[in-house]
């Protein structure tokens, strides 16, 4: 059902949102722990904000680490307490009956609002069942609201892990095309297609096309994928780019297995020196000019 020791991961959300709110919370909420009615959960989910309240998620390094070590690729960074209630509260439904569980979840995400939809879409690597969120997530990617994206692709492993790669794609061009930091989506480097690769230059052509800016982080997801057109864009970044535009140019041939990509590389000694110091990566660009 789990494809973590959920258990333990249960008693250690228990213990942390217990230390998050008041004890009289506390005790509304061990009571709808007990409470199997699907209109007691869809009740207790909805109020929870004015339960807990707002403010930001207070919890120890170790603590975090040990979650952290559980479910990998989870963080609960950028947490407030409502989100972690109903985390909590998630984590108290019996999953046994598989139709039940799964429709009690879908039936939240139905009747959802905003804060709502980041819970439920941040908890989606928690859910017992995981096959059974891929659609809900790649219908969550369609969506225009900010928040929610985030969601989706910041820290959140689901979408690494269990997406196709179609559904994948349509998550990373998402991201490029709202702005969102890449170095936030968990395994970007590792799903890189030719699929993709392809898409994101024919996109960073039309910009050029348009003089409009190109993220450099588009050139990250196509270092195994080069070609001699690839190797032309390399050159154009190198020779007419910003030092930005360079500093990713570099990444890209030094990951990619093109001899003439690291030949082109070799001309930068600067950059590549800056890259084998381990001064450079995708987490450490120039500001943007």
């Amino acid at each position: 059902m789990f494809d973590y020791d959920a258990e333990r991961f249960r008693a250690l959300i228990n213990e942390l949102t217990r230390s998050n709110v008041t004890e009289e919370t506390w005790q509304w909420l061990s009571e709808k722990f007990l409470a199997p009615e699907t209109s007691a959960v869809n009740s207790a989910f909805a109020m929870m904000p004015r339960k807990t309240g707002k403010l930001p998620l207070n919890i120890s390094t170790e603590l975090h680490d040990e979650l952290k070590k559980i479910k990998s690729g989870f963080t609960l960074e950028g947490w407030t307490i409502d989100r972690l209630g109903r985390l909590c509260l998630l984590l108290q439904l019996d999953p046994s009956d598989k139709d039940k569980y799964v429709k009690t979840i879908e039936n939240l995400f139905l009747a959802a609002e905003v804060n709502e939809l980041v819970a439920l879409y941040s908890s989606l690597p928690l859910f017992a069942w995981a096959e059974s969120w891929k659609l809900r997530c790649a219908e969550g990617i369609r969506s225009n609201i900010g928040l929610v994206l985030e969601a989706i692709m910041y820290n959140n492993p689901y979408p690494f892990i269990y997406l196709d790669e179609k559904a994948w794609n349509q998550l990373i061009l998402k991201a490029f095309f709202t702005d969102k930091d890449l170095n936030r989506i968990a395994g970007i480097d590792e799903r890189a297609n030719a699929e993709l690769a392809a898409t994101l230059v024919d996109y960073a052509h039309e910009r050029w096309a348009a003089h409009r800016k190109i993220n450099p982080h588009l050139w990250r997801l196509t270092s195994k994928f080069i070609d001699e057109n690839l190797l032309n864009d390399l050159k154009r970044l190198f020779e007419e780019g910003s030092l930005r535009d360079r500093q990713a140019a570099a990444l890209t041939a030094y990951r990619s297995d093109s001899v003439s990509a690291k030949k082109l590389l070799n001309a930068y000694p600067e950059l590549l020196k800056a890259i084998e110091n381990k001064e450079l990566n995708w987490g450490s660009l120039a500001p943007e000019e």
